[in-house]
């Protein structure tokens, strides 16, 4: 595989990986010190749920990059109006929610790109490759 092909193959694999975490890191809110350390943990895990389905689009996209491209893609435009309404609240601009909107979506929008252009770099260049 050429320099340029490994690198296009790499880099959506280790944003989609970085993406999960960063989106993991809103599990902790939910811990409290008023529930127990059952009731935590049981709430870490069910904040932890859109994690394990972005690890299985992920897992998906690795083998299938076409369709886990567009997976991706529409996964973070979907997003886009929920997240922008739901952080749409007196006090915050516009820009303040568009911004949070967008740190949130645009990686999966930008993941799903660079799948779907990985895949037809490999199929222009005739390898067939799916993995260096």
């Amino acid at each position: 595989m050429k320099p340029h092909n490994r690198f296009l193959w790499w880099t959506p694999r280790i944003l989609g990986i970085l993406a999960i975490i960063f989106i993991s890191l809103f599990a902790f809110d939910a811990f409290s010190e008023e529930s127990s350390f059952w009731q935590n943990l049981a709430g870490f895990f069910l904040h932890l749920i859109p994690s394990f389905a972005l690890i299985a689009l992920l897992i998906f996209a690795w083998k299938q990059e076409l369709w886990g491209g567009i997976a991706f893609t529409v996964l973070g435009l979907f997003f886009v109006p929920l997240i922008f309404n739901v952080n749409n609240r007196p006090g915050n601009t516009f820009g303040q929610t568009l911004g949070v909107t967008m740190m949130i979506t645009l990686p999966f929008i930008v993941i799903g790109i660079l799948f779907i252009v990985s895949h037809y770099m490999n199929k222009r260049h005739g390898t067939g490759e799916q993995q260096p």
